[in-house]
């Protein structure tokens, strides 16, 4: 009997640098620490009033909590302050609205829905950041339990998906992918609007009991899952250059179709592109999950550019982030970013009790950013050259070098292998958000999430002081927290 096939191979992005900083930051500690040198050599009187500062300054740069540096959680504190006093943490829509136009919260502000033909007479559609011109089309997918499949076939589904994550390299227009799965209790209304419509009049009244009981007994034990696949284009980036957004629009159909078509082997099946109607219907479920009956129950019926759900009324009414969490409507949601994959090698089905339904809403999304083919190779010999300093640096100090850093060099290597072997590069994260009715069932529902994430052999770190932007990850909007730290910062 042969042993289940295991994957790993992942690892933490570091550059050239000491004590966990990068290179600006390390080049900047020793040229700190050679002043303070010639300092002591000329005037070591001097160097009594200058040390304590300094001391305390590396102090607070290096000392770490919870894997953060004491000088960052300060910054980060400041500017919570700032926001909250100047009121950016709360949105109130307004009561009544003229326009198509009302502006939703937070990083979802700067979006518009778009509607597209796919060319086969279906639409479906598209969020536009108005700010960047990227466009995130949504793929509705079935997925396949390994579960109950073939050992070798789940491990064809696992190399098609490697293979298709590498193909993303060569494709100039595509910066990202999200794949999100949002499951939630079962309401009972999908459920009893398919009975009641399917029901004959005419049927015995002791059938008829019987299917009512059922009914009435399913939410308890039901669940409603939604798997989806967002990928966000640049339409700058194409060969082609559009210069007008409709333009734009149809090259992101032309690539999309293309990319849609691969994932047949990936053991999944693609049901279709989302709508504009069912983009606004999981926004709006979202952050008003005590509709999300009604929701489905509309979504059911409606039509492709249905005027009951659109970008007017998807946002919440009112919305307020606190530091360790997020309330909206009628909902509190906290959310995680993991800290660091698995250190060991899994199974394909590792992360099957994170994202397994329970008793209250929860999306867990894995953002895939693809480096181009023609960057991958320069990234990879960066991270080789950055373990080789850091062990000749232990070297030359007399240090004997840590197993993790040893292991860490020998992982480098062997992704710069692997590239050269025609494997893609592909820098990955995991969002984790929960959502309870009321502030008792909040810590339950923490608890269950970090429990479930420790099963799934994941390190989750709450996004303190970014909870609301951490909750648009798991929506089909094609929000990407590095991106837009990256955005800020130039």
């Amino acid at each position: 009997m042969t042993a289940p096939r295991t994957y790993g191979g992942w690892r933490r992005s570091r550059g050239i640098g000491l004590f966990g900083l990068g290179a600006t930051a390390t080049f900047l500690l020793l040229g700190v620490f050679i002043v303070m040198m010639i300092i002591a050599a000329l005037s070591p009187g001097l160097l009594l009033y200058l040390a304590p500062p300094v001391v305390t300054g590396c102090a607070i740069g290096l000392v770490r909590t919870g894997g953060m540096p004491v000088a960052q959680l300060g910054l980060r504190r400041v500017r919570w302050w700032w926001a909250t006093s100047h009121g950016y943490t709360r949105y109130r829509a307004e009561a009544i609205a003229t326009t198509e136009t009302v502006q939703l919260p937070g990083l979802l502000a700067g979006l518009e829905l778009l509607s597209a033909e796919d060319g086969y007479g279906t639409r479906y559609g598209l969020v536009r950041d108005r700010h960047t011109g990227y466009l995130t089309a949504t793929l509705r997918v079935v997925p396949a339990s390994t579960w109950l499949a073939d050992r070798d076939d789940a491990d064809g589904w696992v190399a098609a998906w490697g293979g298709w994550l590498a193909s993303l390299g060569h494709v100039p227009m595509l910066r990202w992918v999200t794949v999100t799965v949002d499951t939630a209790p079962e309401p009972g209304s999908t459920l009893a609007d398919s009975i009641a419509s399917a029901v004959d009049p005419a049927a015995p009244q002791a059938a008829r009991d019987i299917l009512t009981a059922l009914v009435a007994t399913a939410p308890a034990t039901a669940a409603d899952v939604d798997t989806r696949v967002s990928l966000t284009f640049d339409p700058s980036a194409s060969v082609a250059k559009p210069k007008t957004v409709a333009a734009a629009v149809a090259e992101v159909g032309r690539v999309l179709h293309g990319l849609q078509a691969q994932l047949s082997p990936c053991g999944v099946v693609v049901t279709g592109r989302c709508r504009a109607v069912d983009i606004a219907g999981a926004i709006r479920a979202a952050y008003d999950p005590a509709s999300r009956g009604e929701i489905n129950r509309v979504l059911t019926t409606a039509s492709a550019d249905d005027p009951r759900l659109g970008r007017h009324n998807a946002g919440p009414v009112g919305a307020q982030e606190l530091w360790d969490r997020y309330r909206h409507d009628s909902g509190i949601s906290v959310s995680w970013a993991w800290r660091e994959a698995p250190r060991t090698n899994v199974h394909a089905d590792v992360l099957a009790r994170l994202t397994a339904p329970g008793a209250w809403p929860k999306r867990v999304s894995v953002q895939y950013r693809p480096l181009p083919a023609s960057a991958a190779t320069k990234a990879l010999e960066n991270e080789v050259r950055a373990a080789e300093f850091r062990q000749e640096y232990a070297r030359r100090t007399h240090r004997d070098p840590t197993a993790r850093d040893s292991f860490d060099h020998a992982r480098a290597r062997q992704a710069a292998m692997e590239e050269a072997q025609g494997a893609g590069v592909t820098l990955v994260s995991l969002y984790v958000t929960v959502t309870t009715s009321s502030e008792d069932d909040l810590p339950r529902a923490v608890a269950d999430t970090e429990a479930a994430a420790e099963s799934s052999k994941v390190q989750l770190q709450r996004l303190y002081g970014s909870q609301a932007a951490a909750f648009t990850v798991g929506l089909p909007c094609g929000t990407c927290l590095p991106d837009l730290a990256r955005r800020l910062r130039h």
